[in-house]
C-alpha cells in the first residue's frame, strides 16, 4: 500500500516541497526571518518602489496577508512604510540598509539550500527538472 502512495505525483511533490521548506527554514533562522518573509523582501526590492498591494499582488497573497508580512518586516527593521507621493491611500515599502544586507545574505543561505537540496542529483538532472517546474508552474497560472 505505501508504494502505491509514494510513486503518486501529489505524495512526491507535497513531500519534496516540505522537506526543502525544512532545510530553508533551518537555513534562515539565524537571520530570524522566514522564507515567505525572504520572498517578500526579493518582491520589494525591485528597481521601482511597490506599494504594499503591488507587492501581494506580486506575492499572490491577499492584502490582509501582506499587511501582516509587511508589519513583521517592519517590527524586524527590515522595512520601512512611506505614504506614495501619487496617491496618499497607498504605503510604498521600501526595504531598509538591515533589510538590504539580510536579503542578500538570506539570498546567499536559499542558494546554498537549493544547492544541497538538489546535490543527489547530476548538474544536467537537476537544470531539467528545474526547467519542468517552470514549465509545471506556469501552465498553472494560465488556467
Amino acid at each position: 500500500m505505501a508504494d502505491l502512495l509514494t510513486s503518486r505525483l501529489g505524495y512526491l511533490l507535497k513531500h519534496a516541497q516540505l522537506n526543502f521548506a525544512a532545510h530553508g527554514a533551518r537555513a534562515l533562522e539565524p537571520l530570524g526571518i522566514t522564507a515567505r518573509q525572504l520572498a517578500v523582501l526579493v518582491v520589494l526590492d525591485a528597481a521601482e518602489p511597490l506599494s504594499q498591494l503591488d507587492a501581494a499582488r506580486e506575492l499572490g497573497v491577499d492584502r490582509t496577508t501582506m499587511v501582516a508580512l509587511v508589519d513583521e518586516l517592519e517590527a524586524k527593521g527590515l522595512v520601512e512604510r512611506h505614504r506614495s507621493p501619487d496617491d496618499r491611500r497607498k504605503n510604498i515599502v521600501v526595504l531598509t540598509a538591515h533589510g538590504k544586507k539580510t536579503l542578500a545574505e538570506g539570498e546567499r543561505l536559499h542558494k546554498e539550500t537549493e544547492n544541497a537540496f538538489l546535490a543527489e542529483l547530476s548538474p544536467i538532472e537537476s537544470e531539467l527538472f528545474l526547467r519542468i517546474l517552470k514549465k509545471l508552474a506556469a501552465d498553472s497560472e494560465h488556467e
